[in-house]
């Protein structure tokens, strides 16, 4: 897996990755502390106003960031973003009122909204090799779960001897790196797509999406992930300390459980998507996040909660959330030219947060008002719906090449060549403007 690190590009934004998803980590650690000194009882609801904020940052912001930035150069809009997200955490500490980390977060928001679907997108230039690209998923799935473990540490480290605005310094020194390594190599720049309106280019992933029967698949999929994952990061801390009456620590040994699974899925999945086809793989993840959630319901129901079945359930849907969300980039990358790529990212990111800001929110009402296996339950038959509206939009039969026909373009145009009826790698564009019946 690590011989594409020999690739300097590639190399340059995966730490670029890292380093930012460090300071990410480190500012979500603060925000907790900076919302209790300024709301006290009040922090939780500030919380929540942010991430809901978050949410919808990520469902609004991304299309339209990807229609404003399609003729910009790709890599100072890259820049320019991670300089505004840096100006933002620089100014979180010396807030004082709560409106104003509302204000903020929602322009450092926005700035990710546009920052990841762009940075996203470029990874298949720099990679074009199916086998290589699918390696770079990997990485970039266990730069997220070691994320997740390395931040909180390293925040407790720094909180020891430091206040918690030196976190939000750490925040700003992990999106300037990342600006310097982006800036320090040279990004392939797609040909530029036809001039189209502001509209047109705006709803123009979306409507890729739509219009490709394994993207409509991809979207029942991220659902099945939302359900899965809002159960786990919602309400693993109530069942530990509410459930179980154990501490702090056994709710990090429990998250803990969720990102090993991740982890040792992201591992495996290169040789894996090697010999078989995403759909099925994706199809076992779904069925492992399914059977993870179920069976922590009836263990619930049957014996009571235990802390062993817990850790059991949530490394197998950790292993399930991974085996689902790493193959996603390569069916984004197969369904769409590379000038539509960023459109097409990005609409993926809008949609699938969009499953999240559903499941966030009933996960935590399902808890609260049901209790554990009212919970579980349902967020399994979700996940389990999820699961077989993907099978029923994507097709088990989905070849790259699709032989079609162009009656409506002359014998003489380039792309037909004097035939009418050809095959290639078939995606929707200006030329295809529909799926093909056959296909």
């Amino acid at each position: 897996m690590l011989e594409i690190l020999e690739v300097r590009t590639y190399r340059h934004l995966l730490i670029a990755q890292v380093v930012a998803l460090m300071g990410t980590g480190l500012a979500t650690v603060a925000l907790g502390l900076l919302a209790y000194d300024l709301a006290g009882g009040n922090a939780a609801m500030v919380l929540g106003t942010v991430f809901a904020i978050k949410m919808v940052a990520y469902v609004t912001v991304a299309p339209v960031a990807a229609a404003l930035a399609e003729r910009m150069h790709r890599r100072r809009v890259l820049v320019a973003l991670d300089l505004v997200r840096a100006a933002v955490a620089l100014c979180l500490p010396i807030v004082s009122e709560v409106w104003q980390v509302f204000v903020l977060i929602l322009i450092l928001q926005a700035a990710s909204a546009a920052f990841t679907p762009i940075f996203q997108a470029t990874i298949p230039d720099v990679l074009p090799e199916e086998d290589r690209y699918t390696r770079a998923l990997s990485l970039s799935r266990l730069a997220y779960d070691l994320e997740s473990l390395l931040s909180p540490a390293l925040a407790a480290l720094l909180l020891v001897a430091f206040s918690y605005d030196t976190l939000f310094l750490g925040t700003v020194a992990g999106f300037a790196a990342s600006a310097a390594l982006v800036v320090s190599v040279v990004l392939p720049t797609p040909k530029p797509s036809a001039s189209r309106g502001f509209y047109d280019r705006t709803t123009r992933g979306i409507r890729i999406y739509f219009k490709t029967p394994r993207l409509r698949g991809l979207l029942a999929f991220s659902m099945a992930v939302s359900a899965a994952g809002a159960m786990v990061l919602v309400n693993t801390v109530v069942l530990v300390k509410d459930g179980l009456g154990l501490g702090d620590s056994a709710v990090a040994v429990a998250m803990g459980a969720f990102g090993a699974g991740s982890m040792l899925a992201a591992l495996s999945l290169p040789k894996m998507l090697d010999t078989m086809s995403d759909r099925p793989v994706m199809c076992v993840g779904a069925v492992m996040m399914v059977l993870g959630l179920i069976g922590l319901a009836v263990w619930d129901g049957a014996f009571g909660l235990s802390q062993s079945a817990l850790l059991a359930a949530w490394l197998t849907i950790g292993i399930g959330y991974s085996a689902v969300l790493t193959p996603s980039g390569r069916l984004l990358r197969r369904s769409s030219q590379p000038e539509d790529r960023p459109a097409v990212f990005a609409a993926q990111f809008a949609l699938s947060h969009a499953c999240w800001l559903l499941t966030y929110p009933l996960a935590g009402a399902l808890m609260t008002l049901g209790g554990e296996v009212v919970a579980l339950s349902v967020c399994s038959a979700l996940t389990c719906g999820a699961l077989l509206l993907a099978l029923r939009q994507w097709p088990s039969h989905d070849p790259v090449e699709i032989a079609h026909e162009h009656p409506d373009l002359p014998p003489e145009h380039p792309h037909v060549q004097g035939e009418h009826r050809h095959v290639h790698p078939f995606t929707i564009d200006d030329l295809h403007p529909s799926w093909p019946i056959s296909g």
